[in-house]
């Protein structure tokens, strides 16, 4: 399993979920955890905004397929059904969020983000506790609220460092991928690469700051641990 804040190829994160990835969302791809890819690009085709201090991503809905006889997708209504009456994955989505708030266990979703073409980050596992409809700019779309889990014992969730568990942002990781090369501060490695915190999230260290952030591979992110240098 990734552990939160590892730099991963697409190749990597298909291997991971056994699985060709080629839609945003998957529910119940494995038949235990759901998963959702992510962007914050510039031209990323979805809102999906991160809250309170990295804790809660608000994932929006996906529009149905392109299709040469139907009107543009962004310009209709995101669909909870099929023609054929079986639930979209927009369906899927929102009624786990609904047995959710009903008091059920709620969804366990693995949430991957897009950095650049075949640059992923595994950004950790999320439980689906919301979802409703809004009016976006004169249709109506999926909004669906996912929590981080802090829990390391989540399933087979790996966090072996509390600050690796808070999302960093979309254009902090791309200025950070950036200006450190695409590979480790440390020793210049260029396989299994985390964002790493300098002074650790857990005792104050900032996930807004390039200047806070640094790659490093996995050798040296557990050598260092959450150790202020």
């Amino acid at each position: 399993m990734f552990a939160p804040g590892e730099v991963i190829s697409y190749l990597d994160m298909c291997r991971m979920e056994k699985a060709s990835l080629q839609r945003g969302m998957n529910y119940q791809l494995s038949g235990a955890v759901s998963v959702i890819l992510m962007s914050r690009r510039p031209n990323a085709p979805y809102n999906d905004v991160i809250e309170e201090r990295g804790k809660v991503l608000i994932y929006e809905g996906h529009d149905q397929p392109r299709n040469r006889d139907a009107p543009d997708p962004k310009t209709v209504d995101q669909s909870y059904a099929s023609p054929s009456g079986a639930p979209t994955q927009n369906g899927l989505f929102f009624e786990a969020a609904r047995r959710a708030k009903a008091g059920h266990q709620p969804e366990r979703v693995r949430v991957y983000e897009k950095i650049r073409t075949g640059i992923w980050v595994f950004n950790g596992v999320f439980d689906l506790v919301d979802a409703w409809k809004e009016r976006v700019e004169g249709r109506s779309v999926f909004k669906f609220k996912l929590v981080i889990v802090d829990d390391a014992m989540a399933h087979d969730v790996v966090a072996p460092e509390l600050e690796h568990t808070r999302l960093i942002p979309s254009a902090i990781k791309m200025e950070v991928l950036k200006r450190d090369k695409g590979c480790c501060v440390r020793c210049g490695a260029t396989d299994h690469l985390h964002f790493d915190h300098l002074l650790p999230y857990s005792k104050g260290g900032s996930s807004l700051l390039a200047e806070n952030i640094q790659l490093l591979c996995a050798r040296h992110n557990l050598e260092k641990r959450d150790r202020i240098e």
